[in-house]
C-alpha cells in the first residue's frame, strides 16, 4: 500500500502544533495543508504546505539530525531574510522557527514556493529546446553570482556572519585536513586522488595577495538554482547553509569547475547530476566570466586560482562519500560514482596548473 502524505511526514512535521505556530506568527488564518515533499537538497527536507491560497515550503533538517543541522539551519535563516530587499534571486522567507520546540528538536523555516525548474535535473519552457534561452539561462546564473557578490553585507546586517580575516589563506590547510581525517574511517585504504597534494602547493604558492569579502554561498553551481519557467533565467538560489563571509570569487570559480564541458574526456564524468548536459556548449567558460565581470566591480585577474580551489575543495569533499562507502557507511556506487567525480575534478584543475 502506498504510504499518505501524512505517513509519509509522520515524525518529520507535526501538522496540528505547525498550525498553530503559523497563525501564532501571522502567516495563516486558517487551516495549513501538508502537500507532499519537493525534490531538492539532499541533506534537508522541503515540505510543501497550502496555507490562506498560497503555496509555502517548509525546509527542516533530515528525520535524523546530525550535530550541526540546526545550526546551519539557523544561519540559512538568518542570510536570507538580510537578503530581502537585495536583489539577489532567492526564496522570499516568510517566517522562521530557531526554536527546537514546535517541531520535536528541529528548526525550520517557511518560505515562499518558487515556480522555477532546476537546470541540473532538466530544462523546461522555451529553455528546453531554444538555444538562446539556454544561453540566457547560463549567463543568468554568473550574474546571480555577481550580484551576491556585490552585496554589501555589513549594511543589511551581516558584519559578523563569517571570519573573512584569513579566509583564503585558511583554505588549503582546512581542505587537506579533512582528506587526511578520512584514514581514520576503518576500510578505507587512502584516497587515490592522484596530483592532490600538488595542487594544494600550487594553490598556496599562487593565492591572490588582495581580495574584498562579502556574502559568499559557498555551493553554488547548476543544482542550486531554479530558472524561470517562461524565461530560463534564474529566479532563485537555493540551499544556503553553506553561505559564510569570504571571497565571493569562489562561487563563480565553483560554478566554472561543475560547468558542463562542450565535449567531454574519454575517461571523464560529470560533477553534477547528467541533466546538465543539456546545457553543454550553451556558453564558454569564458563568457561566463565575461557575463560576471558586466555585473561586478570585482577584479577577476586570478579566476583561475578559484577554479582551480573549487576543484580542490569539491573533490575533497566527494572523496568524503567514497572513504565513508569503503567504510560501510554509504552505498557503494554512489562512493565510486563521487569518487570518479573528484578524478575529473582533478583532471580539470590541471588544465589550469598545468601537469
Amino acid at each position: 500500500m502506498v504510504p499518505t502524505v501524512r505517513e509519509e511526514l509522520a515524525g518529520l512535521v507535526d501538522q496540528a502544533r505547525l498550525q498553530r505556530w503559523m497563525a501564532e506568527q501571522g502567516v495563516a488564518r486558517g487551516p495549513v495543508e501538508l502537500t507532499g515533499f519537493l525534490g531538492g537538497g539532499t541533506q534537508n527536507v522541503l515540505v510543501r504546505l497550502r496555507a490562506d491560497g498560497r503555496d509555502l515550503v517548509l525546509r527542516r533538517g533530515p528525520r535524523h539530525l546530525r550535530p550541526r543541522t540546526n545550526d546551519m539551519l539557523r544561519r540559512e535563516m538568518r542570510v536570507l531574510e538580510a537578503l530581502r530587499g537585495t536583489d539577489v534571486p532567492h526564496p522570499r522567507l516568510v517566517a522562521a522557527c530557531p526554536s527546537e520546540e514546535v517541531l520535536g528538536g528541529a528548526v525550520f523555516y517557511i518560505m515562499e514556493a518558487v515556480d522555477g525548474f532546476n537546470p541540473a535535473i532538466e530544462l523546461d519552457g522555451p529553455a528546453a529546446t531554444d538555444p538562446d534561452a539556454q544561453r540566457s539561462l547560463a549567463l543568468s546564473t554568473a550574474a546571480a553570482a555577481a550580484e551576491l557578490g556585490e552585496v554589501d553585507h555589513e549594511s543589511i546586517g551581516l558584519a559578523d556572519f563569517g571570519k573573512p580575516e584569513g579566509f583564503l589563506e585558511r583554505q588549503v590547510g582546512r581542505w587537506r585536513s579533512q582528506l587526511d581525517s578520512y584514514r581514520d574511517l576503518d576500510g578505507y585504504p587512502g584516497h587515490t586522488l592522484p596530483g592532490v597534494e600538488a595542487l594544494g602547493e600550487w594553490l598556496d604558492l599562487h593565492q591572490p595577495t588582495q581580495w574584498r569579502p562579502g556574502i559568499l554561498h559557498g555551493d553554488y553551481h547548476l543544482s542550486n538554482v531554479l530558472c524561470s519557467r517562461e524565461s530560463g533565467s534564474v529566479v532563485a538560489v537555493v540551499d544556503w547553509e553553506m553561505s559564510t563571509i569570504g571571497d565571493p570569487l569562489l562561487d563563480l570559480g565553483w560554478l566554472l569547475a561543475t560547468w558542463p564541458l562542450d565535449q567531454m574526456p574519454d575517461e571523464g564524468v560529470e560533477i553534477l547530476p547528467e541533466g546538465v548536459r543539456n546545457l553543454a556548449g550553451a556558453v564558454t567558460r569564458d563568457e561566463l566570466v565575461e557575463e560576471y565581470a558586466r555585473h561586478s566591480t570585482r577584479d577577476l585577474s586570478t579566476i583561475d586560482w578559484y577554479v582551480a580551489l573549487a576543484c580542490y575543495k569539491l573533490a575533497i569533499v566527494l572523496e568524503g562519500t567514497h572513504a565513508r562507502a569503503c567504510a560501510g557507511l554509504a552505498r557503494k556506487d554512489v562512493g565510486d560514482r563521487l569518487h570518479e567525480g573528484s578524478l575529473e575534478l582533478l583532471r580539470r584543475a590541471r588544465e589550469i596548473t598545468g601537469p
